[in-house]
């Protein structure tokens, strides 16, 4: 099997459960004699539910989505360095008549997407009961973002899942209580948002790089500016990041002793995300009670803490 294709297969539909392995030089040949001629616009009817899907969580449309006959239900896969989403079209309607709703079929390509996002395709191996898990969270996430009910979000799940648990795969209980979660943390999230003021647009003031002191903001008023938070990225965790008492958001360079202010907090009505931080591009991170940053798909990017 070559060393550039991976893959995630994950429903079954009346037994026999969905094959661990596809015949990897077979699906491989496949995807290379078919090229962009199967390619799909990830349309179920007239909708291009790729794009609403990648739309929700912010990112670029930059998979493949394809309708074949070669799988039997539907699957993640990785081949040339290029993210597939494979899909039985017989499958994905037999899926929505049983859940009746077309939203059952969007389910099945947003729980693949989550294996792509989550970088479960990325590790050798077939199916697992924790990554199943996460996918089914992504993609109870992602529906409510696009618009479905709770029932709508589980209603695929809970015609392909099995009862009972396997090696492979949660039991049905486990994988629609995920589902449940990750649409609950979206309607936190749309909640918190709709009830937060619409930020300025206006650009972020940078403070003058020759005057401007460590841990401190240029001011014009008498009140002098105190340091309240420091924030650290996960992915730039060397980077100093404050929230100062008029609640900015301030980036410092301590070795060129500069502070320029990035972005600003606001305060929300949700319990469990009080705080929004919004930067100079109008992006929002959401702000937990613990401390705990995370963007708009529900991932954490960043902590909160005390500046000591």
């Amino acid at each position: 099997m070559p060393t550039t294709f991976s893959h995630k297969k994950h429903f079954s539909m009346n037994h026999p459960r969905f094959f661990r392995r596809f015949a990897g030089l077979v699906l491989a040949g496949w995807l290379v004699i078919t090229g962009s001629a199967e390619a799909q616009s990830a349309t179920t009817g007239q909708r291009d539910v790729l794009r609403e899907i990648t739309d929700v969580v912010g990112l670029k449309p930059r998979f493949q989505l394809r309708a074949t006959t070669e799988v039997q239900n539907a699957a993640a896969v990785v081949y040339g360095g290029q993210r597939y989403l494979l899909y039985n079209p017989q499958f994905v309607a037999a899926v929505n008549r049983a859940g009746r709703t077309d939203w059952a079929g969007i389910s099945i390509l947003a729980h693949e997407m989550g294996h792509h996002l989550n970088g479960h395709t990325l590790r050798p191996g077939g199916s697992n009961p924790a990554d199943e898990l996460e996918a089914d969270e992504f993609s109870g996430f992602v529906l409510r973002k696009m618009g479905a009910s709770l029932a709508q979000a589980q209603a695929g799940m809970a015609v392909v899942s099995d009862e009972e648990a396997s090696p492979t795969h949660p039991g049905r209980g486990s994988r629609l209580a995920s589902i449940g979660e990750g649409w609950q943390r979206a309607s936190q999230q749309i909640i918190a948002s709709n009830r937060v003021a619409a930020p300025s647009a206006a650009p972020a003031v940078l403070a003058n790089r020759n005057t401007a002191p460590v841990r401190t903001v240029a001011a014009n008023t008498a009140s002098p500016v105190s340091v309240l938070g420091k924030i650290v990225f996960r992915n730039n965790p060397e980077q100093d990041y404050y929230i100062t008492n008029r609640l900015s958001v301030v980036r410092l360079d301590r070795d060129e002793r500069t502070a320029q202010v990035v972005g600003r907090l606001t305060r929300s009505e949700s319990v469990n995300y009080p705080y929004v931080l919004v930067d100079e591009q109008q992006r929002r991170l959401y702000i937990s009670r613990s401390g705990s940053i995370v963007d708009t798909s529900g991932r954490q990017v960043a902590l909160l803490s005390d500046p000591s």
